[in-house]
């Protein structure tokens, strides 16, 4: 893969993506952009032909989403509806569920949620309590537990729900996924009161003993781990393309401001104490967004593991990249840069999701550390 030069579809896709980003902007319609999206094939673009998808992968998608991004018009239910349920379905899925699902992930017609965060379990997946258990007579699987932080649920028609079954030989319990449908007895959610300003909202979700039958769980029951971070590496690429995206928004206001802004005669972008900090904003953009696409080429050539240590890296860099890129647009335009008019203080909050989540930046050094340079555990 070259990293200098993308390919004249990639290039092509960026381009006209970056026109449907332009044409709705800032002040866009979230069910508007999705439906336009899905339509000109763009939100199926990483799921397999034969069910309604463009036939590409994460590279194509990662290109969509920082393109919207970097029009002001980032979909943040892209990371988790095509990227992780929709590649999780496509790699383990029975064809039963493909066929049922992934057509209409592909044509906006139906998203789904993924749920896994714990308040109790943070970063930690090993300590999920969310518990699932057969029910002898039936077969069917009860599901038990709590989810926080859950993006988006009371628009989607289901949620991916990882939960945990005892493993019969050695009695520990392993991950599993399930497809939870919105309106299944006992799903309950309550929404989060957040001060970030998204289309997608925030839940926390219970579930008490929610009946589903053997064919919701997605996959084999004993892959655990394999299937799991089959969506958790391109959860992390697409927030990587979520924060460049919006890195480069900011960034793209704060030049023209500085082009434009005269003070004593000379625009202030001449001045060095604002021109260097925005090159070094750019500088720290791209070199994310290199190893973003790192990460989707290896991931889309099948290396997992390879791709899970990319993937943790451009999510870190990116994250990093666009909360400095954020902090120094506003800083660039002063007063402005607090203004409705200008639309980048709502940013400084949105920018730090990408340093908190799908994983905080502290976990992320911590798999560096053990698992790239082989250092110790510190937990």
């Amino acid at each position: 893969m070259s990293f200098t030069l993308e390919s004249d579809e990639h290039t092509a896709l960026r381009a006209a993506v970056a026109q449907l980003g332009k044409r709705h902007g800032r002040a866009f319609d979230r069910e508007a952009l999705w439906s336009e999206a899905a339509k000109l094939g763009y939100l199926g673009v990483n799921l397999p032909e034969q069910y309604g998808g463009g036939g590409g992968g994460i590279s194509e998608l990662s290109i969509v989403l920082e393109e919207l991004g970097a029009a002001g018009c980032p979909l943040l239910m892209m990371v988790v509806s095509p990227a992780i349920c929709g590649t999780v379905i496509a790699r383990f899925g029975t064809e039963t569920q493909k066929q049922e699902w992934l057509p209409a992930l592909a044509d906006g017609t139906r998203t789904m949620a993924f749920g896994i965060t714990e308040p109790d379990a943070g970063s930690n997946s090993h300590r999920i309590t969310t518990t699932a258990r057969r029910d002898p007579e039936t077969g069917d699987w009860l599901l038990t537990g709590r989810k926080v932080f859950i993006s988006g649920v009371d628009i989607a028609d289901a949620t991916l729900i990882v939960g945990r079954t005892e493993d019969a030989r050695t009695g520990r319990l392993k991950p599993c996924l399930f497809i939870v449908p919105r309106d299944a007895e006992g799903f309950h959610r309550r929404r989060i009161d957040m001060e970030l300003q998204a289309a997608e909202k925030q839940f926390e979700l219970t579930l008490d003993d929610v009946r589903l039958p053997a064919d919701a769980l997605v996959g084999d029951e004993d892959a655990g781990l394999l299937q799991l971070f089959a969506g958790l590496n391109p959860e992390r690429i697409m927030t990587a393309a979520f924060a460049i995206g919006m890195g480069r928004y900011a960034l793209a206001q704060a030049l023209t401001y500085a082009r434009d802004r005269t003070v004593w005669n000379t625009p202030i972008g001449a001045h060095q104490a604002i021109a260097h900090p925005l090159a070094q904003a750019h500088i720290d953009l791209e070199l994310a967004r290199l190893m973003m696409q790192k990460a989707a080429h290896l991931y889309d050539a099948g290396d997992d593991t390879g791709a899970g240590e990319a993937a943790n890296m451009a999510k870190y860099a990116a994250g990093e990249a666009c909360v400095k890129a954020v902090d120094q647009a506003v800083h660039t335009l002063g007063g402005n840069g607090l203004t409705r008019e200008f639309g980048l203080a709502s940013l400084i909050t949105a920018a730090r999701v990408a340093r908190i989540a799908p994983v905080s930046r502290e976990m992320i050094l911590n798999y560096v550390s053990h698992q790239t340079l082989g250092l110790p555990k510190s937990y």
